[in-house]
């Protein structure tokens, strides 16, 4: 009975933020058939938003920033220098100001709405040293079915393998999109940090981008444990294996804690287990102790 209820109050919450996403929708089609954002401006510069997105297009509209915590984390981990690799880039709410910290970038984004607004916002910010591609990272070429989330243009994701009320409670159009295998699209470009949000895609992206992977310095990548099991459908062992053989540490920021690569299947199991996820674990070939202290200085800021 108490499963029953919980679950029942699980989907109470999602309908309500479905009920919430409709209202937001109406009031930008009352401006006009034709738009589609609003112009905010931001602590980074001028962005388009789609004001039906309740988590950063809502951020940048309320505090005109989203996530100085994940921006923070890129930026101790770069230098002037750097080439960064970005796949997951949503509007650019991270990218923008982050390409000013480096030497170039390649931004991937597979919702195609949502790279109408990133390809805005790297022009309305000049940000020239951008490159940006609309496509899903995966392990080969070819095409998915691809959910437009709306509520939380964010979490679109390719279509779960195992259905869920979180994922399909704003009934997201759902279309085709392209995929690629990031060593073979990129070619032989290398970079020292790659940033990795993708909503559940995170497996097959790793699996099609070793090469990147054994030259990078650091990866950051999202760990979501119903995300590995529903969406990818693999075991966090598969998750790990793809990454273990590339980096040496892991530091795991909502525990404030560092792991030896002998330890990572051990203690991303138990996250696993018991359902913990973190924005963005950080595997590093090697982590300077001053980039370390940085890193756990950045605890506890959630904006």
């Amino acid at each position: 009975m108490i499963a029953f209820l919980k679950e029942m109050n699980r989907q109470r919450k999602w309908r309500r933020r479905a009920r919430r996403a409709e209202v937001r929708r109406k009031t930008l089609a009352s401006f006009g058939e034709k738009a589609i954002g609003v112009l905010v401006d931001t602590d980074y510069g001028l962005f388009a938003v789609d004001p039906e997105d309740d988590f950063v297009g809502r951020k940048l509209l309320q505090f005109g920033k989203y996530s100085n915590k994940e921006l923070g984390q890129c930026v101790a981990l770069i230098t002037p220098e750097s080439n960064v690799l970005m796949v997951g880039t949503h509007i650019g709410a991270i990218a923008v100001p982050l390409s000013r910290h480096c030497k170039n970038m390649v931004a991937i984004e597979a919702n195609p709405d949502t790279f109408r607004f990133l390809s805005a916002n790297l022009r309305l910010n000049n940000c020239s040293n951008v490159k940006a591609f609309n496509f899903a990272a995966s392990d080969c070429c070819g095409k998915i079915e691809f959910l437009l989330s709306r509520d939380n243009s964010g979490g679109s994701k390719r279509k779960p393998l195992i259905d869920d009320i979180s994922y399909l409670y704003d009934k997201p159009e759902i279309v085709f999109v392209d995929t690629y295998a990031l060593d073979e699209k990129l070619g032989n470009a290398e970079f020292d940090l790659v940033f990795m949000d993708i909503e559940g895609s995170e497996y097959y992206a790793l699996k099609g981008m070793q090469r990147i992977l054994q030259d990078a310095a650091t990866l950051i990548v999202e760990f979501i444990p119903h995300h590995i099991a529903k969406v990818a459908g693999v075991s966090v062992i598969d998750f790990v294996n793809l990454i273990r053989p590339h980096f040496q540490t892991l530091y795991i920021p909502s525990l404030g804690k560092r792991v030896n690569q002998d330890a990572f299947a051990e203690v991303l199991g138990d996250m696993f287990l018991r359902e913990m996820s973190d924005e963005g674990l950080v595997f590093s070939k090697e982590m300077p102790p001053e980039k370390m202290q940085a890193l756990i200085n950045l605890r506890g800021n959630s904006v």
